[in-house]
């Protein structure tokens, strides 16, 4: 597991039609480096594919002390000071963000030296978020022994499982959707893989059968993420 990050934010912003590309060109040339400067490690930031007005990134911290020492840093400093204006023009909601921890990380989910592109790829970064009835509902140990199988099966093995980390937001400045949640993710080379792995769940008898039973162990329908990596995105 990375030595870094025991507290994730997983944050996804509905933008202002055709303003996402101006959000990534700010956000990948100045608050990459300006937040990682206060103690964060940015670890993905993606165009989702099915949605040309959401932006979704990822960021971890050492612990719950450290984010709010992180995040006070960022957002009362002087990158997010000159900046600020210009990302928030393009947003029309930033407050749909969890409070995760991770389950698993393997091999794939960045590091902290993990390098970064320069020019977009053809990577695809696909997963779920299931919304849960609460904390103690076993949901992790079925995903683990009957989620993970099918998946793996389908040709997607998750490089990273999170779920919520229930606890107090220590940067109220920043809201946190309150629900229970498990999210997993993984990497696909390109469009056509993930196609394929698409196409076989869908004829996977065991898989309609895993599917019904998330679904009833749900409290509402699981969020399908299909996300381009951008050009400075860690994860890809």
């Amino acid at each position: 597991m990375d030595d870094c990050c025991a507290v994730v934010d997983l944050r996804q912003y509905t933008l202002h039609p055709g303003r996402r590309d101006t959000l990534i060109e700010v956000f990948d040339e100045y608050f990459v480096e300006g937040q990682e400067a206060a103690g964060m490690h940015i670890v993905g930031q993606f165009r989702d594919l099915d949605d040309p007005d959401r932006f979704v990134w990822i960021r971890g911290f050492t612990d719950l002390p450290a984010r709010a020492e992180a995040l006070n840093a960022f957002y009362y400093g002087p990158v997010w000071r000159e900046h600020s204006a210009t990302a928030n023009k393009t947003m029309i909601d930033s407050d749909n963000a969890l409070l995760l921890q991770p389950v698993e990380l393997r091999d794939g989910y960045p590091r902290l030296d993990s390098p970064r592109g320069t020019s977009a790829p053809d990577s695809v970064i696909a997963g779920a978020v299931y919304h849960r009835a609460s904390p103690d509902d076993g949901f992790v140990e079925f995903f683990t022994d009957h989620v993970v199988p099918s998946l793996v099966a389908g040709g997607a093995e998750p490089v990273a499982v999170f779920e919520t980390l229930v606890a107090e937001n220590n940067f109220p400045a920043l809201p946190l959707r309150d629900e229970v949640v498990l999210a997993w993710f993984a990497r696909f080379p390109d469009d056509a893989s993930y196609d394929d792995h698409r196409r076989r769940l869908a004829a996977s008898p065991g898989w309609r059968q895993v599917l019904g039973e998330i679904g009833s162990r749900s409290v509402k329908p699981p969020q399908e993420l299909r996300l381009r990596p951008t050009a400075r995105s860690q994860f890809r």
